[in-house]
């Protein structure tokens, strides 16, 4: 099984660029979205560690926010929480999907984390920085304090692209992503 690891920015496009593929998705937004909607264990943890936050369940999108907004601290706590049920909810997803030719991950924090395997193929998603921005802004619950405190815990764009065997530059139209990922596909099968 080949694992392809999608990097990029915030709003760069990496999940729409990773369904392209048509290979199976680990999307770790919405495994997270998921853990706070359904998982008990993972709000009691963030209820002990900053109670003045988490108060009700399932855990709501405002209580994330202001937890994130209240200290910056707050944010790293939360993530090592949650982390671990998505590691555990991603190793799930490898071993049901095993016998695929390929996985796709799409995981913000992959190379943060250390998830990526020294044999993964990663592809950087490029967009040009207005049209981010003018996507970001569209989505709800946009707060530009969280989305700076989240790239402050991301490592630097220019890492990650050179990180990277493959480059996708984004421009936000369906064809032009779409050949690039069959390029690469035909290159890495």
């Amino acid at each position: 099984m080949k694992r392809i690891g999608i990097l990029g920015d915030i709003g760069s496009g990496k999940s729409y660029v990773a369904k392209l593929f048509g290979y199976p998705v680990f999307n770790a937004d919405i495994e997270v979205a998921q853990i706070y909607k359904k998982n008990k264990i993972v709000f009691k943890k963030l209820k002990k560690k900053l109670p003045l936050y988490f108060n009700t369940f399932p855990i709501k999108k405002d209580e994330v926010i202001n937890a994130i907004l209240g200290n910056e601290k707050n944010l790293k706590q939360i993530i090592k929480i949650v982390h671990l049920e998505v590691r555990k909810k991603m190793r799930f997803f490898l071993k049901k999907n095993y016998n695929k030719k390929i996985i796709i991950l799409d995981i913000p924090l992959l190379l943060e984390n250390k998830i990526n395997k020294k044999n993964d193929i990663l592809v950087f998603v490029h967009a040009n920085k207005f049209e981010k921005s003018k996507k970001l802004k569209k989505r709800k619950n946009f707060n530009k304090n969280i989305l700076n405190n989240f790239r402050k815990i991301q490592l630097p764009l220019d890492f990650k692209k050179k990180k990277s065997q493959f480059i996708i530059n984004n421009n936000f139209k369906r064809n032009s992503a779409k050949s690039k990922v069959s390029k690469i596909l035909k290159e890495i099968l």
